[in-house]
């Protein structure tokens, strides 16, 4: 078959061109190859391109419609598919003529054949083919001796620094990335020193030493890093339940209470990674953007495969990815010292407010700590950019576009409700996430309670309404939103693909089926039906146990809470964890429900902040862990660890850290004298905690009916519910009539999250990425995609990894220390409105705004 293709233009966007040729191209005298139209449209390389080129050559057009059929369904509305591909697609399936007569047709179906093949041997996205090979060599060790020492003393480690310093200002915490970083040099240490001892167990040979330290160890102790290091959500509830500053309530200082509502919600989350896999972790198209890093880390330690590849320096580039990593994390090790210590105003490069500090419009519109950071280049800290624990090399250039698009939106109506004095806005700082009385002052929730810490009806309409800032009005704004619009948008963009989930999870239920069966067949699949499968009632009884751990907490020890909560959040949870599960591993970007569980939780349980903390953690957090524990189920999937090592490795992980959290928990307690207060040693002041007590009486006990229910001052915000819903569902036609490329690429979900990232962050974190992602994922992926593969994903993973190991070093033997460094360049950022925020009125003495003292209730 010819290897030439005559090109004549692309297909029209509403169907074929009528002066098209029979092929549905526009004539056209120039002539690409097969192969490079192919290379161009799906951001493939020779080395790929020629492994589908052997399957290609044995398909038919029979075998291909079907398959082709399917990249469609799942395909259309996917923003990181080629469009090009679509409308060929189109074309191929949309003309029988192909079918009737394929011997005309010869160049389409060849073009069709390939891509067909590309699919099916490897990913059809070019970010997954930089870093996940589409091999497997099932000999390759994983569950060692040395992978469950080194993973079970990180699990120890991590949890035990991020426990014991989380109540610190300012905090540190040591993430996955970090052991990751220091598990290789551990293995290849007992590579190297530990002989091949060993024993024998059901016909399995354990040794200390059964060769080289291989990626899938090192991945599987990355996984039990992963789980370990966040500390129990349940650890907040317990401060503010025991100190005697906030509920007094001695029982919380038990550790059998403590465990077990702590292990419940841990373990619940997991139970639900392992029913979701189907939806979330076994399709091509969640791809999980932050596992790529991970694994391009990984790649870079263990892979001695070294290809030159054409760079746009004008030269071939041979260097390797290890010493890549080497050289860009110790640029990036020493740079860091100056944004984060040496030269502070690098990181906040606030630069117009220095000419005039105690300008309001001007610190309000260019501020970045207290203004809304509408800069041309606010910083030069590529830490700024990590803030919601994304960067622009990491996810779809589509997904930060999106979110710069929502800022710039939400940014427009921050500034007009500040400056047009929209609920006494102009009284407040225009972009803090803080609640103020009537004085503006910070809000004091011991106002407005008993000493039992209920709701204080009396005392509260004696005090002040609780007010938001214009940054946190337009956060609620979009919140409720962003809730309704992922419902809508995860059935029209995404129902086909839901479906496949239910299916496969039913017949993974039924006798003699397998959950995967012939719903995901793509090349990573295939590899790991391989392994034994986790049996589903493994997960279901991990479930189960865990329900029963939350409600044996809640309802044996005095709560004043119904064991009831557990299961409406986990309604909470289960409603949206797929659809938030698929936004996530598509753009790279979470919807957290923390806001909607204050919202539902505050108004079920008014006026009991216990019951309403409860109802956020197995709402919010058991869905967030969910995403976690999937995340690295995807790890493990693309790294092809057998799944039934993942579950120990995760399972173990989650136990021991949680243990260790407790106990140093109770260490906390216990043993650190005047802890939570301003007398506490080594700065032990407990500033998340505090927040955490003031969210929790807020919305627990004064609660959301107050300020957005009828009669609230807020209640006009339930509008973003109806808006939300609406939007996708208008975007999605809107895209189907006109069908053009770049509206593929607007994601409602990504906008809305842009819009809401705002108090106290603003454009300042925002807008750098926008520069940079365009550079990698469109400029470099699109002419060199060699060299952006090889490089993009390590670049981000070296950057990550050097920041988190300098932040380490400066805090212990700076910071800790308090070695002050004071000049211009670190006092330069709180001069002024860039300090203390500026508010657009003041007040005189012994005045207030708002509704007057006896008017609310």
């Amino acid at each position: 078959m010819s290897d030439k293709i005559e090109v004549k233009g692309t297909v029209a966007s509403q169907g074929v061109d009528e002066k098209a040729g029979s092929d549905g191209y526009r004539n056209s005298d120039v002539e690409v190859p097969v192969d490079s139209q192919v290379e161009a449209d799906l951001n493939v390389t020779e080395h790929d391109l020629a492994e589908a080129k052997e399957l290609a050559s044995r398909l038919t057009l029979e075998e291909i419609r079907p398959m082709i059929e399917k990249v469609l369904i799942i395909h259309e509305n996917d923003p990181n598919f080629p469009f090009s591909i679509i409308l060929r697609i189109k074309a191929f399936l949309g003309n029988e003529a192909i079918f009737d007569n394929p011997e005309k047709h010869a160049v389409l179906i060849e073009e069709m054949k390939l891509e067909a093949a590309l699919i099916t041997v490897n990913s059809p996205y070019a970010e997954v083919r930089a870093v996940v090979d589409n091999h497997d060599d099932m000999n390759i060790p994983c569950s060692t001796i040395r992978t469950w020492v080194i993973g079970v003393g990180f699990s120890i480690l991590l949890s035990f620094i991020n426990q014991l310093f989380s109540i610190r200002q300012p905090m540190i915490t040591v993430q996955a990335n970090v052991a990751q970083l220091l598990a290789f040099p551990l293995g290849k240490a007992f590579e190297k020193m530990l002989p091949d001892a060993g024993f024998t167990l059901f016909g399995v040979r354990h040794s200390l030493n059964p060769g080289p330290f291989s990626r899938k160890e090192h991945m599987l102790i990355t996984i039990m890093a992963n789980v370990s290091w966040n500390q129990p959500y349940t650890n907040n509830i317990i401060w503010v339940q025991y100190l005697p500053s906030y509920f007094n309530q001695s029982y919380a200082g038990q550790f059998s209470y403590q465990i077990f509502i702590a292990l419940s919600t841990n373990y619940i989350g997991y139970g639900m990674a392992g029913i979701i896999r189907r939806f979330l972790v076994y399709p091509s198209y969640c791809v999980w953007p932050a596992s790529l890093v991970t694994i391009a880390l990984n790649a870079a330690f263990h892979n001695d495969k070294n290809t030159p590849v054409e760079s746009p320096f004008g030269k071939v580039f041979t260097v390797s990815r290890i010493k890549f990593f080497g050289l860009s994390f110790a640029a990036m090790f020493v740079y860091f010292w100056f944004p984060n210590y040496i030269f502070t105003a690098l990181s906040v490069f606030s630069w117009m407010t220095w000419i005039s500090p105690n300008n309001v419009n001007l610190s309000t519109i260019t501020g970045f700590n207290n203004g809304l950071g509408v800069n041309p280049w606010p910083t030069w800290d590529w830490n700024t950019l990590l803030f919601d624990q994304t960067d622009p090399l990491m996810i779809p250039f589509f997904s930060t576009f999106n979110k710069f698009i929502g800022a710039a939106i939400s940014g427009c109506i921050i500034a007009a409700f500040w400056y047009t004095n929209t609920y006494y806005t102009g009284y407040l700082p225009i972009n803090s996430n803080r609640v103020f009385d009537n004085t503006g002052g910070l809000y004091n929730v011991s106002a407005s309670i008993d000493d039992r810490g209920l709701f204080d009806a009396a005392k509260y309409e004696a005090y002040s309404f609780p007010f938001l800032s214009a940054g946190s009005i337009n956060g609620y704004l979009f919140f409720f939103a962003i809730y309704a619009a992922i419902i809508s948008y995860a059935y029209l963009y995404h129902r086909h693909e839901i479906m496949m989930g239910f299916r496969a999870l039913y017949n993974s239920f039924r006798k003699n089926r397998d959950g995967r069966g012939e719903q995901y067949q793509d090349v990573h699949n295939r590899l790991m039906a391989k392994y034994p499968e986790v049996p589903e009632w493994w997960y279901t009884v991990v479930l189960a146990i865990a329900i029963a751990f939350g409600c044996a907490g809640i309802a044996h020890w005095e709560t004043n809470t119904s064991p009831g909560v557990v299961f409406y959040g986990l309604a909470l949870c289960a409603l949206f964890v797929v659809p938030v599960g698929i936004v996530k591993a598509i753009t790279g970007i979470e919807v957290t429900l923390n806001v909607l569980a204050e919202f539902i939780g505050g108004s079920w349980v008014a006026g009991n902040a216990l019951a309403m903390n409860f109802f956020k953690s197995f709402g919010y957090v058991t869905c967030a862990h969910a995403l976690l524990f999937s995340q690295d189920l995807k790890l493990a999937h693309y790294v092809k660890i057998p799944p039934r090592q993942t579950f120990a490795a995760q399972m173990i992980g989650t136990l021991v850290s949680t243990f260790v959290s407790v106990g140093v928990l109770n260490f906390q307690i216990n043993q650190i004298p005047n802890v939570c207060t301003v007398d506490a040693p080594n700065r032990f002041t407990c500033p998340g905690i505090n927040t955490f007590f003031t969210a929790s009486v807020l919305w627990g006990t004064v609660g959301p009916i107050k300020v957005f229910g009828r009669g609230g001052m807020y209640t006009w915000l339930l509008a973003g519910f109806p808006v939300g819903f609406a939007v996708p569902i208008v975007v999605y036609y809107v895209n189907k009539r006109f069908q053009k490329a770049w509206m593929r690429q607007i994601h409602p979900i990504a906008i809305f999250y842009g819009a809401l990232s705002w108090a106290p962050y603003n454009l300042s974190y925002i807008w750098p990425a926008v520069p940079l992602a365009y550079f990698s994922w469109v400029f470099l992926k699109k002419r060199y995609l060699g060299f952006w593969s090889k490089y993009n994903f390590v670049l981000s993973a070296s950057f990550s990894s050097a920041i988190a190991i300098a932040a380490i070093i400066i805090f212990f033997t700076l910071q800790w220390t308090e070695v002050p460094l004071d000049w211009w360049g670190n006092s330069v950022t709180s001069q002024g409105c860039e300090g203390t925020a500026c508010t657009l009125y003041t007040l005189g003495e012994g005045e207030y705004f708002g509704p007057r003292i006896g008017e609310f209730h």
